[in-house]
């Protein structure tokens, strides 16, 4: 066993509360994992005991290990049987629980011989360093009884146990483990969207494959990342008991009060210690502008109410088309007294495609006749664009389009005008678009000074979220830190039918 404490600088710390519940939710199958008993099981169990306690009387050995074992069934029946083993744990920075999976690995390894020949394994961010450090911790935890490994960086052997470390982005080798004890997924919500998926399919096969342990570890990151997805999914169905550890558990023990003052004074704290999926701050929209869109979304929900689609004036809708891990994105748009007001906007992961050519009708029948002006979507989603030019009546060949293109460019006129269905070519404007995005968004109007987009707070809190978030860097959007980039896509396809000469 690991007799030294853990430390944070020069103080040593025992096993915290909080640490204990984590070790009680993976060890024991009932904890965190509750189910309710249908009109069924209830009336069995009521039986049993009330046979039971009919023979109580006869006071033998078999009746008192009977109404034990009762007890012990009526706990294992009424649980999820996918959550065992399987935990999700949300927490404030610095509680030190990186250290405690590490200790509670090196524990499963050495309380006994049961693993021997088995696999744990660490998945850490993109970066390789990452996954070389924690494998260096867990080795210099066994310094003090100068015990030393000469293993490669990321590999580590205890009590025949291999524990090995990954990073997110790299997880072939990960694949064909034979016997997979534990998966330790170690600031799981900073995973880069494209592997997410992957890592899920990875360690998730184990779960059957081995009866592997499965644990999530991570600091809120933003909307939509792996851990946000997972927490948005209904209890019942999850495939993890969860637990959430806000600062306040560590008040009076790994933290001062000292620590949290300074710390509330950062414009992280929300996200780093209280739990909020946030998102870091961008750099594309300014807060003051994002704020003024907001104010403007209020007051004109007043006068002409979001839910209202009668309003007779100019219509037009964006689509951005998801492809493997990305989601569809549709964002609808009007245009009222000189603004921009925002009334529709949804993510849909994963939508079939027949669904998506009825959702995008439906929302044509809820615009006012000849209102809906323009569908504009990514020129690269030419599936969608075949069918929509089938859908409403407009030649879908490629020549027909190149014309149109080639009219518009000699009069120097908006393809909107001479097209329904228009394609905007987002690889080689993307640009553009998000040049545009920061003109419309951070315009003010010249006699009062208000917003010209109207965005709703609470009615379109993902828009809120993507342009609060929106990072780039030359003008190049950063999609992996920027939340809900596919709802921003749609956004920026959207806002592009508005320009000055309108």
């Amino acid at each position: 066993m690991l007799s030294d404490s853990p430390r944070k600088g020069d103080r040593e710390f025992p096993l915290f509360d909080y640490e204990r519940q984590i070790f009680q939710a993976l060890e024991i199958p009932a904890y965190l994992n509750k189910r309710l008993p249908s009109k069924e099981e209830e009336q069995r169990f009521e039986q049993l005991e009330i046979e039971a306690e009919n023979r109580r009387h006869e006071k033998t050995h078999y009746t008192k290990r009977t109404l034990e074992n009762l007890k012990q069934e009526r706990l294992r029946a009424f649980i999820h049987p996918q959550k065992v083993g399987h935990l999700l744990v949300l927490k404030s920075a610095g509680l030190g629980l990186t250290t405690f999976f590490l200790r509670y690995i090196a524990w499963l390894c050495l309380k006994d011989d049961k693993l021997k020949g088995q696999d744990i394994i660490i998945i850490t961010g993109p970066r390789e360093q990452l996954s070389i450090d924690l494998i260096t911790r867990l080795k210099k935890m066994f310094l003090p009884f100068n015990i030393v490994f000469d293993t490669r960086e990321t590999t580590i052997f205890l009590n025949g146990v291999r524990i090995r470390s990954f990073p997110s982005n790299n997880l072939s080798a990960a694949r064909g483990i034979e016997s997979l004890a534990m998966c330790f997924l170690d600031e799981a919500a900073f995973f880069g969207k494209d592997s997410q998926s992957e890592v899920l399919d990875v360690v998730e096969r184990y779960a059957g494959k081995s009866q592997a342990k499965i644990v999530l570890c991570s600091t809120p990151n933003r909307p939509g990342d792996l851990v946000h997805s997972i927490l948005s999914q209904p209890f019942e169905q999850s495939f993890y008991k969860i637990l959430k550890f806000d600062y306040t558990w560590g008040l009076g023990k790994i933290y001062t009060d000292e620590d949290i003052r300074i710390a509330k004074a950062s414009d992280s704290f929300a996200r780093e210690y209280n739990l909020q999926f946030a998102g870091v701050s961008g750099n594309v929209i300014s807060s003051a502008a994002l704020t003024r869109c907001q104010e403007l979304g209020e007051a004109m929900d007043k006068t002409t109410p979001i839910d209202d689609w009668r309003i007779q004036t100019r219509y037009v809708m964006g689509i951005d088309m998801g492809y493997g891990s990305s989601n569809t994105a549709i964002t609808v748009s009007r245009f009222v007294n000189g603004k921009v007001q925002i009334i529709y906007s949804k993510e849909f992961a994963r939508v079939d495609f027949r669904d998506l050519i009825t959702t995008i009708w439906d929302l044509k029948k809820r615009c006012p006749s000849e209102g809906l002006q323009n569908i504009l979507l990514d020129a690269s989603g030419a599936e969608l664009y075949t069918a929509l030019c089938h859908e409403f009546n407009q030649n879908p060949s490629p020549q027909y389009l190149a014309d149109k293109q080639a009219w518009v460019k000699q009069v120097n006129g908006c393809l909107e005008d001479y097209l329904f269905i228009v394609p905007i070519p987002f690889s080689t404007r993307h640009q553009d678009l998000l040049g545009h995005l920061k003109w419309i968004v951070e315009e003010q109007d010249d006699e009062d000074g208000t917003a010209m987009v109207a965005i709703h707070p609470t009615r379109f809190t993902e828009i809120i979220t993507a342009l609060r978030t929106a990072q780039a860097t030359e003008n190049r959007l950063d999609k992996s830190a920027t939340a809900f980039d596919d709802t921003l896509d749609s956004l920026r396809i959207n806002l592009s039918y508005y320009r000055r000469s309108r």
